[in-house]
């Protein structure tokens, strides 16, 4: 079969969604998809609104094959990490030829010039970069600025590196280059709403932001959501929600949240992932003050420290994620394993396959000691479960005897 892998989050998944699903099988001419979906905590430093194993039945409801999680410590990481992981899992596992993203550009040539050009850290570029930063721009400003100065001296067209997922594809080619893989990138121009928009303008198509929130409104009823996501998520999310497992926000976690915060000295604080430059203290101090985890974040943010990246340090504060510990698990060299979330009676077929040719080792049964990487994400599992009230099995309990999800 001919196969083409998506780096996901699904964060729900909804008709924008389905339509870079269709495309990409379409314009890459797969017969079957892969997708490396984010665990319970997403790139941007935030909770998952449902489970990754609720937005895993959303990804088979929806026509997906073979649902892989992506690794915690790369799915709550930088745009550089995040790609890396996921890449890394799908180059793996050996049966994906083509990796498809969708990007506010639409067009492939000058993400991939530009990937050409940093694939070997150029020392131009480190150097801008540097000057960048010490101006006082954030990370992503700053490494934005200083990527377009490199295709500037190319002659190269201009990069609109401004655009979250065009920056994010540049990391996905990045990633394929530095990994010496057989994999052939594809593009989908985004359709009709932009990737932080917060309205909707559009009668079918939304941002997933925009759609969070809708849910998280005063007025959020199923019928609002309907028109945006396909009729199997909308199920799916009902189902979830009455059953007391979502909706999941930052504000779910404020007690054990403010509680390590406060317990926490400014050096210990120092210790956890991404915290640095003296950030701790603000965070200390922004901790005594706020009722909410939104004011937690509004008062220590700055121009140097976007929103995302605070809430990146937060959740390693939240799920003790040191920068020992990550330092330990040599994140640069990519996943260490392929977690199997759930699959069709195609991915069923793809993964018969991955066991002959994979690089990594599939797991379908959790336990513990297989990785210190799956640990960390059993633990993570537990902490979430904190926001899910619901009766019987309890989500970090149930982690270790669940199979992945099998589509009929």
């Amino acid at each position: 079969m001919k196969t083409v892998g998506l780096v996901v989050e699904y964060n729900p998944l909804h008709n924008g969604h389905y339509y870079h699903y269709t495309e990409a099988k379409r314009v890459t001419g797969a017969d079957a998809c892969v997708i490396v979906m984010s665990s319970n905590f997403l790139q941007r430093g935030e909770p998952a609104l449902l489970s990754k194993w609720a937005r895993a039945e959303m990804a088979l409801q929806a026509g997906i094959d073979l649902v892989i999680e992506l690794p915690l410590p790369y799915s709550c990481a930088t745009a550089e990490l995040f790609a890396l992981g996921a890449v890394s899992v799908l180059d793996r596992i050996g049966v994906v030829d083509s990796l498809c993203f969708g990007s506010e550009s639409g067009e492939i040539s000058w993400i991939s010039d530009l990937a050409e050009l940093l694939a070997d850290e150029p020392e131009a570029f480190s150097l801008s970069l540097r000057a960048h930063l010490a101006k006082g721009l954030s990370y992503p400003s700053a490494y934005a600025q200083a990527a377009s100065e490199m295709l500037d001296r190319d002659g190269s067209p201009d990069a609109d590196l401004a655009s979250p997922n065009n920056i994010l594809g540049l990391n996905y080619l990045l990633a394929l280059k530095r990994l010496g893989s057989r994999i052939q990138p594809a593009t989908i121009k985004r359709q009709k709403a932009e990737y932080h928009q917060t309205t909707i303008t559009d009668a079918q198509i939304a941002s997933a932001t925009a759609i969070r929130k809708l849910i998280f409104g005063d007025d959020a009823g199923f019928e609002e959501l309907a028109p945006y996501v396909p009729p199997t998520t909308l199920a799916i999310i009902q189902r979830e929600f009455e059953l007391g497992r979502g909706p999941i926000n930052w504000e779910r976690f404020r007690h054990p949240l403010f509680h390590r915060l406060l317990q926490l000295s400014p050096e210990d604080i120092a210790g956890y992932h991404e915290v640095g430059e003296g950030i701790e203290h603000r965070l200390k101090a922004a901790a005594r003050q706020a009722t909410t985890v939104a004011e937690l974040v509004a008062a220590t943010k700055n121009k140097r420290y976007t929103w995302n990246r605070i809430q990146r340090m937060l959740t390693a504060v939240l799920l003790d994620m040191k920068k020992s510990t990550m330092a330990e698990l040599s994140l640069k060299n990519g996943a260490p394993y392929a977690r199997i979330l759930g699959f069709s009676q195609v991915g069923k077929q793809l993964l018969h396959e991955a066991k002959k040719k994979s690089s990594i080792p599939l797991i379908t049964k959790v336990t513990d000691g297989l990785h210190p990487m799956l640990d960390m994400e059993i633990a993570a599992v537990a902490v979430y479960s904190l926001a899910q009230p619901e009766p019987g099995d309890r989500p970090f309990t149930a982690e270790y005897r669940r199979p992945p999800i099998v589509l009929a």
